[in-house]
């Protein structure tokens, strides 16, 4: 293999950096928007389709994670050889126009594909943003980085929550609302499409700001770097698996959460869609936005001090705080208080995953950290979103009494699942730490 390095190449001013930071945040928040609007729309949707909490499961996850897992891979392929710009645009628009597509399905077919569609296109983002943040900030400063572009899935989910709840406030006087060209749209269906639209016209922004210049040029041929990928993995399996299944755990929680929690609140509580809707979206949009950033922060600070491994401690630390937060949230007596404690599983929940993505950063060889964070998100992406909403809604169907327990089959996936991702990163550290070294 042939890569010549650039070590001597600066990184960009601190302006140009975080302003592409700034970017690919929007980019994120809007894919987390079109992503977990389907949330707040289980009752209408199981009403007007006539399925289940476990066919809702299906869609919440394996509908979408199953493309959105695979495609990375060659998406991320070429994410180390051509524009990661143009990349992301082009998955925008795909990802944002399947969302619109939703509001147009009639019947759970229809929308399986659609979200898949969904999935599709959102494979574009992260493993090209992942390379283009390492690009763009040294070492010491990365974890900081990566936690606030993260912070994309905690302000858009939160968007998505009260953005919906507003809509669905504002036109909840009739079942269906009469639009030009489209026709007679149910309620769910004209938020489908009211949150696409805006996604294809804000992948312009990827084109103002200038390609980041790669630490490492590439002169091997795709299947070299397949082959090299495949060999960094058969030579670090410890650290390899235990940093993608570790984290992994900790999402299906989160995933799971995302995905029932407001159809928790309406069905315990009574409220209607909108008011869950406000209630669970700011919950996430302060509490998970500011637990991803300070997570990098604390990692950022462990590395200071010298801890080589601060970014795996990070996420370990945010697993121990998330388990009395996944069994207590869904189980909380009042509304009140089952908004608080969702506030307080969000921020744990969120805590350890910008420093899991600056791990990854950290101990993979530049060349190959578009294709490895592809296998990272394919392994995290198809437990945790694939698993989790499904993981949960199974055990409401077939475990437990029915819809009435959704809240109890969820404290149960987090008692199950959160402590062994906690033993599974603190298992990885040796080999991190003396991976890390190597690169």
């Amino acid at each position: 293999m042939t890569d010549a390095t650039n070590p001597d190449v600066p990184y960009p001013p601190a302006k140009t950096a975080w302003y592409a930071v700034s970017v690919l945040l929007i980019a994120y928040t809007v894919s987390f928007i079109d992503r977990t609007i389907l949330s707040l729309l289980v009752g209408p949707i199981q009403a007007d389709l006539g399925i289940g909490d476990t066919e809702m499961g299906l869609l919440h996850g394996l509908a979408f994670a199953l493309f959105y897992c695979f495609l990375g891979l060659p998406i991320a392929w070429l994410s180390d050889r051509f524009s990661r710009r143009w990349i992301i645009a082009i998955g925008m628009i795909i990802w944002s126009g399947m969302t619109a597509l939703c509001g147009l399905t009639k019947n759970f077919a229809q929308l399986f594909l659609a979200r898949m569609g969904v999935g599709v296109g959102e494979a574009a983002l992260s493993p090209a943003a992942y390379s283009m943040l390492a690009d763009l900030f040294p070492p010491n400063r990365l974890g900081r980085a990566m936690g606030v572009y993260s912070s994309g899935v905690f302000f858009g989910a939160g968007i998505a929550f009260m953005l919906g709840g507003l809509v669905i406030s504002f036109v909840n006087d009739g079942n269906t609302l009469s639009l030009p060209l489209l026709g007679e749209l149910r309620i769910w269906q004209f938020v489908f499409v009211i949150v696409g639209i805006p996604g294809v016209f804000l992948a312009l922004l990827m084109f103002t700001f200038p390609e980041p210049v790669r630490r490492k040029k590439i002169t091997a041929d795709g299947r070299e770097l397949t082959q090299s990928a495949i060999k960094f993995l058969r030579e670090n399996p410890k650290v390899c698996l235990g940093h993608f299944v570790g984290f992994a755990m900790l999402a299906i929680s989160f995933n799971g959460f995302v995905a029932w929690g407001p159809t928790q609140l309406i069905r315990d509580f009574g409220v209607d869609a909108g008011e869950a809707g406000k209630a669970f979206g700011i919950a996430i949009f302060i509490c998970g936005g500011s637990g991803i950033i300070l997570g990098g922060v604390v990692a950022d600070r462990l590395a200071q001090k010298g801890y080589s491994d601060a970014t795996m401690r990070a996420g370990i630390i945010g697993g121990i705080g998330l388990l009395p937060m996944s069994i207590a949230a869904p189980l909380m007596p009042s509304f009140i208080l089952s908004a608080i404690g969702y506030g307080a599983f969000f921020f744990f929940a969120s805590f350890p995953f910008g420093a899991a993505a600056a791990a990854l950063q950290l101990m993979t060889p530049p060349h190959l950290r578009a294709q490895l964070s592809a296998v990272y998100l394919l392994v995290l992406n198809l437990i945790g979103i694939g698993g989790g909403p499904l993981m949960i809604g199974a055990i409401s169907d077939h475990v437990l009494g029915g819809p009435a327990d959704i809240g109890s089959a969820m404290a149960l996936t987090g008692l199950l699942t959160v402590p062994l991702g906690v033993v599974i990163l603190a298992a990885a550290l040796p080999a991190y730490r003396n991976l890390q070294a190597k690169v």
